[in-house]
């Protein structure tokens, strides 16, 4: 009998060990990642603040009907949520997911929890406010980015952006250059490169080099047409170690390849493709 307990006893422990989940290796799912029927049907009894809540963090976690029910819902949540730190945390994660519907998705509630209409007047008042020098420049140039990222007068809010991506305040850059890798628009891409190469800024020149490569909403073969540039400026002496461990960075990120420091490695990648 002691003997049959104690093989048990194994058979049991050895189980354990069989089903413990282990960090390498492909992912594991939990369950399927999709809205459950209950979420779906207990939506409609929440506040706008708790649907937007659920609904980003599942659409951050990649779940099926998650982004659909928010591009269903934002409208109506305009004017009715608040970016407390719980939400403003869930709008963090999605605006840097890997995949650019989520960030999409954390823009949409963005401007919602602003209460900012997607419409031609909403560009028009912030540019209004921009040309007087009054108010938040800050907040404006944000937004400004946002509402051209989701098809406001992109082309004005670029001529925006861009002049202010210049301004001799280096707050104002910033948000400016935040605006641009947010708008997601070719037309983006030469003038995070010149800022890239030219700011008198470590951290705005960062910044530009972190829009092209990973942060903003450029796609990925968006992102692809900065590589002749960044090759260019990791073959110039003149550019400083650390703008050339930035560039390798920024090569990194868009290609996914660990190719390293050595330019004639990069070029030769670029040429294979």
């Amino acid at each position: 009998m002691l003997a049959g307990f104690r093989s048990g006893f194994a058979q049991v422990a050895w189980q354990h060990v069989m089903s413990f989940i282990a960090l390498q290796g492909q992912p594991v799912a939990a369950s399927p990642a999709r809205l459950s029927e209950h979420e779906i049907q207990e939506l409609d009894n929440m506040t706008p603040q708790s649907q937007a809540e659920l609904l980003l963090e599942r659409a951050t976690n990649h779940y099926a009907g998650a982004i659909e029910s928010i591009d269903k819902r934002v409208d109506s949540w305009r004017g009715s949520l608040k970016l407390d730190r719980q939400l403003n945390t869930l709008f963090t994660s999605a605006l840097n997911a890997n995949d650019l519907r989520v960030r999409a998705a954390a823009i949409e509630v963005d401007l919602a929890a602003n209460n900012v209409e997607k419409t031609a007047e909403s560009v028009d008042s912030r540019i209004r406010v921009l040309d007087s020098g009054e108010g938040n420049r800050i907040s404006n140039l944000w937004i400004l980015g946002l509402l051209g990222n989701r098809g406001i007068e992109p082309d004005r809010v670029f001529q925006v952006l861009f002049q202010y991506a210049h301004d001799p305040d280096t707050h104002v850059r910033y948000w400016a250059i935040e605006g641009l890798s947010y708008l997601g628009t070719d037309a983006t891409i030469q003038p995070l490169l010149d800022i890239f190469r030219n700011d008198s800024s470590a951290n705005l020149r960062e910044r530009a080099a972190c829009g092209l490569a990973q942060s903003g909403m450029l796609r990925q073969s968006q992102r692809m047409k900065a590589v002749p540039a960044l090759l260019t400026y990791l073959e110039d002496p003149t550019f400083g170690s650390t703008n050339h461990q930035w560039v390798i960075q920024a090569l990194q990120d868009i290609s996914g390849q660990g190719i390293g420091d050595d330019p004639g490695a990069w070029r030769r990648w670029h040429s294979s493709r």
